[in-house]
């Protein structure tokens, strides 16, 4: 194929890989000029050849570092969420239908787009996903730690600090009033547990603070953690990810992106709502409803609107999953205050109520 057929692609649709990519390339009219496998060595060689125009993406893991290296040939990068993707993949999956469908959705009108990362942004990310990973490790060796004391009668109630007890009774041999004694030979036997506890923890603290640090040098994260709920940890989250949030048209949205809005089902013209989608970014609504989870435990100490309101709720939805509901809503009503303070600027202020 030569250079003239070359000069008049226009769009083109790349489906990445480890080490063989799949070239999907069209002109002004949508006739395919190229649909070839090219290897991973000979990528960025193949596109030097290509006029400089579109060329559409999933978003996935490796699709930022390949946005960088074509936004440096002077391409027009643009990535599409795995799940906008899907809708145009006909008949049977494949690398070459993979690599149509992500040609024609980057052709659609109305097609949203995910900005290709900087590696400073990415770094800030892998800081993120490493605290994640080493939290959930922590949490497991706890439960280990629990589930074997309770074979010789210690337990403990529910709940992360009372967890951190029986590490503590795991370091000193008994309580403090004396009463619970570990045998010598238990403590022998779950020593490596309670190292590796004191590991991961020293390590999370370690991350802690750098994200703080971070926060406090940056404005934006400041005003962010005006909000009830917010923190330094879920303020160096929300702006790691969300890089433009002029990109979500409302509050609403957002809140959607986050998977915090109802589930619908409806049809002629009856309206049929479920719960949350949990769709969207897991990591930040986990956040998220565990700082409003720690607002309702401290609701009654304070008498602004955002807290009476959530008391409110919370004596309407009896049950055991009151709690759980409303801490949920309470994370979604948070996510659009977050909109609002960095779409309109300003702090968050806390307004009580009139008696």
């Amino acid at each position: 194929m030569g250079i003239t057929m070359f000069s008049s692609v226009t769009r083109i649709g790349l489906d990445l890989a480890k080490h063989v990519f799949q070239v999907h390339a069209i002109d002004a009219s949508g006739v395919v000029i190229v649909a070839k496998a090219v290897r991973r060595g000979k990528l960025l060689e193949f596109f030097g050849a290509l006029p400089r125009c579109v060329v559409a993406m999933e978003a996935c893991s490796t699709a930022h570092h390949w946005g960088r290296a074509l936004i440096g040939l002077g391409f027009d990068v643009r990535l599409i969420p795995p799940a906008h993707v899907k809708p145009y993949v006909r008949r049977n999956k494949n690398d070459a239908a993979d690599a149509a469908a992500i040609c024609e959705a980057a052709g659609r009108p109305g097609q949203r787009f995910v900005r290709v990362r900087s590696i400073d942004n990415q770094a800030q990310l892998m800081r993120h996903r490493t605290r994640e990973l080493l939290v959930g490790q922590r949490t497991q060796l706890l439960n280990a730690l629990r589930g074997n004391l309770a074979e010789i009668g210690v337990i403990a109630p529910q709940g992360p600090q009372h967890a951190f007890a029986l590490r503590s009774l795991l370091a000193d041999g008994a309580d403090e009033n004396g009463e619970v004694v570990l045998p010598d030979v238990v403590r022998s036997a779950l020593a490596a547990l309670g190292n590796q506890i004191d590991a991961l923890d020293e390590e999370i603290t370690r991350i802690d603070k750098e994200l703080s640090a971070q926060v406090k040098a940056d404005p934006t994260a400041r005003r962010l953690m005006s909000i009830p709920g917010v923190g330094p940890i879920i303020a160096s989250a929300i702006l790691a990810s969300v890089q433009d949030i002029h990109a979500f048209a409302s509050a609403r949205e957002f809140s959607a992106f986050l998977g915090l809005t109802p589930r619908q089902n409806s049809s002629g013209g009856k309206e049929r709502l479920a719960g949350i989608t949990k769709m969207g970014d897991r990591y930040l609504r986990t956040l998220l409803v565990s700082g409003a989870c720690s607002v309702l435990f401290r609701c009654k100490r304070h008498d602004d609107a955002l807290r009476i309101w959530a008391n409110q709720l919370r004596a309407r939805k009896q049950g055991s999953s009151g709690f759980k509901v409303t801490a949920v809503a309470l994370a979604n009503k948070v996510a659009r205050i977050i909109f609002a303070v960095l779409t309109s600027g300003g702090k968050y202020e806390l307004r009580a109520i009139a008696a």
